[in-house]
């Protein structure tokens, strides 16, 4: 069993059908023996580009993000006050805040982040991150 921790762009691609989500990845987070999770902190980021009206939406985030979570068994994980403290142990490679929670996150929680971002992916030599990049 894998913990896959969706990056916010992977839950909304997800959700939508994109085809830009590999055949490998989708069958991993469909296959019923892992354990898929959008953390709060896409939640986060998802309402403020919605509000700044980057990020349209058929309702609000605050009905749609949890619907499509339970529509698509994607359980929610709630920040911890030690995820936020292993972000004292990232070097300084991204500068995007939720990005760097995601990563501190899934390091603390022992989770593979699937990510298409590349910056991400440098964590991997540096820290105890395990990704899948989605190509």
């Amino acid at each position: 069993m894998m913990k896959l921790l969706l990056d916010t762009h992977i839950f909304l691609w997800y959700i939508a059908g994109e085809e830009r989500i590999n055949e490998h990845i989708l069958a991993l987070i469909r296959d019923p023996q892992n354990a898929v999770y959008l953390s709060v902190i896409s939640e986060w980021e998802v309402i403020i580009k919605y509000q700044l009206g980057r990020l349209p939406l058929p309702v609000p985030p605050d009905q749609y993000i949890p619907e499509q979570r339970r529509r698509h068994r994607i359980a929610a994980l709630s920040l911890e006050e030690n995820d936020v403290s292993a972000l004292m142990g990232l070097p300084g490679l991204h500068k995007d805040p939720f990005d760097r929670m995601l990563i501190a996150q899934a390091i603390h929680q022992d989770m593979i982040l699937v990510t298409v971002d590349k910056i991400i992916q440098v964590y991997t030599g540096s820290t105890a991150l395990k990704t899948f990049f989605v190509t």
